[in-house]
């Protein structure tokens, strides 16, 4: 591994600053993470954000910097306009947008879109997928990426055909702090666990056809009537929301699944597709938006690879 850096890679998302300086073969040489997502930078302005960031990992003037996510939203830096599918990934990196009038070369992957009867969009999700595409060599399959916004991609002879989102954890955020759920969960919200019985329960009600609205209410009654506690009320909200969303996906495609994802989330989503007798494997979800960074940085600028 070498101590020089060919490329600064970042994944600026709406809450999140995520950047990484690698060498030549990719290989992380300093690392540097905040909360300057969007809101933050677009207050202080996003290339002294940047250059703020650069220069404390120590980064050369010159060095080349590639960009994923909601940087390059319509609200943030410069927008880098959404590809539609069915797309192929690499293609894509053609499209991205580069950040005028300062000194750094900057640019910014576009998204994908999917219009039609369900319209849809993704941003920084793409980077990601390409990263787990690369990762396990996948030509076809679903490839599912949970987060805030969770993505569910069919790839079809190694193209993009498709996708669909699932609110899950913007919707666990919302109902666990600001519904009369609040009361239940407490501060225990960050203490959903896959290994709590009522996780598994809540996963097994949605796999088994139940309706989620007609189920939540019984976290706040069973808190009240059976003494459930803030972990058990946290567990079996997790449980019916990641539950729901795997329904809707099973209902759609039976094809193997490779989950993309890291700490948490993946041993959630992991224990979720055991319960569902979903067949799957395993990608970091950070080691692949790296990959798709860098596999980006590299078509753009080969001299430097």
């Amino acid at each position: 591994m070498s101590n020089i850096a060919h490329y600064a890679l970042s994944d600026w998302g709406t809450s999140r600053f995520r950047l990484w300086l690698v060498d030549s073969a990719g290989n992380v040489i300093a690392e540097k993470r905040s909360d300057d997502g969007l809101d933050a930078s677009r207050n202080r302005g996003f290339a002294d954000t940047l250059e703020g960031h650069l220069s404390a990992l120590g980064a050369p003037v010159d060095l080349p910097v590639i960009v994923c996510g909601m940087a390059g939203s319509r609200q943030g830096w410069v927008e880098a306009r959404y590809v539609p599918v069915p797309a192929d990934l690499r293609a894509i990196l053609s499209g991205a947008a580069r950040i005028e009038n300062i000194a750094r070369d900057v640019r910014i992957i576009p998204g994908l879109s999917q219009s039609g009867h369900s319209p849809n969009v993704m941003r920084g999700e793409e980077t990601q997928l390409l990263g787990a595409i690369l990762a396990r060599n996948l030509s076809n399959g679903i490839i599912a990426m949970p987060g805030t916004h969770s993505k569910w991609v069919t790839l079809q002879e190694g193209r993009a055909t498709g996708f669909s989102t699932y609110l899950t954890g913007e919707l666990y955020a919302l109902l666990a702090s600001q519904s009369i759920l609040r009361h239940s969960i407490g501060d225990a919200a960050s203490s959903a666990s896959p290994d709590h019985p009522q996780f598994a329960a809540g996963i097994e009600l949605m796999l088994s056809g139940e309706r989620m609205l007609g189920e939540l209410f019984g976290i706040r009654a069973a808190m009240l009537l059976d003494d459930l506690s803030p972990e058990g009320a946290a567990s079996r909200l997790s449980g019916l929301l990641i539950g729901a969303e795997i329904a809707g996906a099973k209902a759609k495609s039976s094809d193997r699944i490779t989950l993309v994802a890291s700490g948490a989330m993946a041993a959630l989503y992991g224990a979720a597709l055991r319960i569902a007798h979903l067949d799957f494997s395993l990608v970091d979800a950070d080691e692949a938006v790296r990959k798709g960074l860098f596999v980006a940085a590299s078509s753009i600028w080969p001299a430097k690879g």
